[in-house]
């Protein structure tokens, strides 16, 4: 899996301890739609990373092996332009009998990828984050993830 990193514990993407993972792609739709400089992005360091190719079954691994975690995160970037990679990941994990909830982070609304979300409905406990990035936008409480969120237009549902 093509990834810019990997965080074996992570406490503020999810309200239960979680293994972070980094996808490696963005097409900056947050900014561009804004008119704003990809440098603005919470994200645009993490971009100029080197990516990685990681093994699933690696990430798999380390993530077993951790008794602190009990979720895994995806984000970073865009998850949702590496879907393929991003399913079988989940694929794996669902396989090797673990359900453990797997949020996915994306700017992207669920009109904008029906598709997508109804391929991830196939696997259980997946929760996806929706909503780009707006500066200056009001912070606030989302019930599903247990966290607060930068801007008003995010928000978190269970798909399955």
């Amino acid at each position: 899996m093509r990834i810019k990193g990997l965080k074996d514990e992570d406490f503020v993407n999810y309200k239960k301890p979680s293994m972070f993972i980094s996808t490696a792609i963005c097409d900056w739709k947050c900014c561009t739609e804004q008119k704003l400089d990809k440098s603005l992005c919470q994200n645009s360091e993490l971009a100029k990373a080197a990516t990685l190719d990681y093994s699933m079954e690696k990430i798999y691994e380390r993530y077993i092996a951790n008794p602190i975690t009990s979720a895994v995160v995806i984000g970073g970037l865009e998850p949702f332009l590496q879907l393929s990679e991003v399913y079988e990941l989940i694929k794996l994990f669902r396989e090797s009998g673990c359900n453990d909830d797997i949020v996915i982070y994306t700017g992207y609304y669920p009109n904008e990828i029906k598709k997508e979300i109804a391929r991830l409905q196939d696997l259980p406990n997946i929760i996806i984050k929706y909503g780009r990035y707006i500066p200056n936008s009001t912070e606030h409480f989302d019930n599903v993830l247990g966290i607060k969120l930068v801007s008003d237009n995010q928000y978190a549902e269970r798909i399955s």
